[in-house]
């Protein structure tokens, strides 16, 4: 199952977005890296989990979830 499917009696995970600033950086990693965005977050992400910064290491995680919930081209969740 894919984090942005909906599990059984349960919306969808759908990532923590701390600040705007993330929603500015998953924008900026569209713009340069194109389809290759959400890796480019992983890799990021790679990065700080191997220096062992847990802080950093989530924030790219959930930017990377931010990427793939952005480029699946429907709508997530309840729709009003």
């Amino acid at each position: 199952m894919d984090f942005y499917e909906p599990r059984a009696n349960a919306g969808p995970t759908l990532p923590y977005l701390a600040d705007a600033l993330q929603v500015a950086d998953a924008t900026q990693l569209i713009a340069s890296f194109g389809d290759n965005a959400g890796c480019e977050a992983a890799a990021r992400a790679d990065h700080y989990r191997d220096l062992g910064n847990a802080i950093n290491f989530c924030r790219w995680r959930q930017i990377e979830r931010l990427i793939v919930l952005l480029s699946i081209g429907r709508a997530v969740g309840t729709v009003h």
